[in-house]
């Protein structure tokens, strides 16, 4: 991947490039709620920036059906001029023929964001005809999207099989600093994995239990797991499709070397959210009750497997941590890895959403932009996204 990195092109000079970012962020009420993902692609748009070079930016925002103006990246142009100092353009109907020379005709005095790039259907087909329009707009592709990297869209790969691709500085760290604790960790090597998307984390799981010393579980993943070993979740969130999964993967880890942590003690309330919440054990939950956050002996087990650890990966909360009733599990957590003296790395969409201080941020090794990516990248080794830089010629 050094070869494909975008320092590495010596004729860059005065090109058009385009750029296909991660700005997936939280909005709330129309504001951004963080913008970590904005600013860790500053770097390589400022390096562009001074080679003379004029931009087109690309990334998608949530799940749009259609044109939901809800999800534009309005916000995310604004920001960006004040981090910049430069004006950013937003165009929208970027995928009309006629925006082609507005936007092949940019100015060096602004950049151009295209808006929310899954407006147009043919982003995720990965459709030929549009990825050959995105590449109409530039010389070179340059890929800052880790985070959509797992994805097999037009403007993540169509585009790259079109024109001349490369990562950027935040696709080539974020390789890095991931391969660095799965290929040769530090051990004990410690990973949690909360949060929901119980099919695509179980098979992390599996691939996990031949790297890492130890697994530990929280959020819904963690409940589908607990029914499996045959409790009762009562009305807690459980992807009851990937039971049986979740038995073999129970199977598999008494074949590893590997500790699998769930759970011994959960936070759970009424799904009306009106009783007041209270702990039980992970086997003692109630038929009318859900599972909420993960208990203080829970944290406490926890804490003694961080305090231990030389490595430690952290992606998805251990919670409902949205409400201010159930942070307390995931907040202990961020705490004690904070504190801990390992190699540590945290990622997730989730995940950055409670990381507004600066301090805590700067503790870990690094902070990952990518949720799913991250996950599967864990898994495979490598993403499509990053296989089509490598397999142009």
């Amino acid at each position: 991947m050094n070869k494909k990195v975008i320092t590495k092109v010596t004729d860059i000079e005065g090109k058009r490039v385009f750029i296909t970012c991660d700005f997936n962020i939280s909005l709330i009420n129309g504001a951004i709620a963080n913008d970590t993902r904005i600013r860790a692609v500053v770097p390589t748009i400022k390096y562009l920036l001074a080679k003379n070079c004029r931009l087109i930016l690309a990334s998608h925002l949530g799940r749009p059906k259609g044109h939901d103006l809800n999800l534009s990246l309005k916000p995310v142009a604004e920001k960006l001029a004040i981090l910049l100092k430069k004006k950013v353009e937003l165009v929208d109907y970027y995928w009309k023929e006629q925006a082609l020379s507005k936007i092949k005709n940019i100015s060096s005095d602004k950049i151009i964001l295209l808006e929310n790039i899954r407006y147009c259907p043919a982003e995720k087909t990965n459709d030929p005809l549009f990825s050959s329009h995105l590449a109409k707009m530039a010389d070179i592709f340059v890929n800052e999207a880790f985070g959509a990297s797992h994805r097999i869209h037009a403007s993540i790969v169509g585009i790259a099989q079109i024109i001349p691709g490369y990562a950027g500085l935040l696709l080539k760290k974020e390789i890095e600093m991931l391969e660095k604790a799965l290929l040769n960790p530090q051990r004990p090597f410690l990973v949690f994995i909360g949060g929901a998307k119980t099919p695509e984390k179980i098979s992390v799981i599996e691939k996990l239990l031949d790297i890492a010393d130890t697994v530990a579980l929280g959020g819904a993943i963690a409940n589908t797991f607990l029914a499996a070993w045959g409790f009762g979740m009562g009305q807690s969130l459980v992807d009851y499709e990937m039971v049986e999964m979740a038995r073999t993967v129970f199977w598999h880890t008494t074949r590893k070397h590997t500790a699998l942590f769930l759970p011994v003690d959960v936070v759970i309330q009424n799904n009306n959210l009106k009783n007041k919440p209270h702990v039980v054990y992970y086997d003692r939950v109630p038929s009318d009750v859900a599972i909420y956050d993960i208990g203080p002996k829970t944290n406490l087990l926890y804490k003694k497997l961080i305090n231990s650890a030389k490595t430690v990966i952290w992606n998805g909360p251990m919670g409902l941590y949205e409400n201010p009733l159930f942070k307390k599990g995931t907040d202990l957590l961020l705490k004690d890895i904070v504190k801990a003296r390992a190699y540590k790395i945290i990622g997730g969409g989730n995940t950055l959403s409670f990381l507004a201080n600066k301090k805590i941020v700067s503790s870990f090794n690094h902070v990952s932009t990518g949720g799913s990516a991250m996950l599967e990248y864990m898994k495979a080794g490598s993403l499509p996204g990053i296989e089509v830089l490598q397999n142009q010629e």
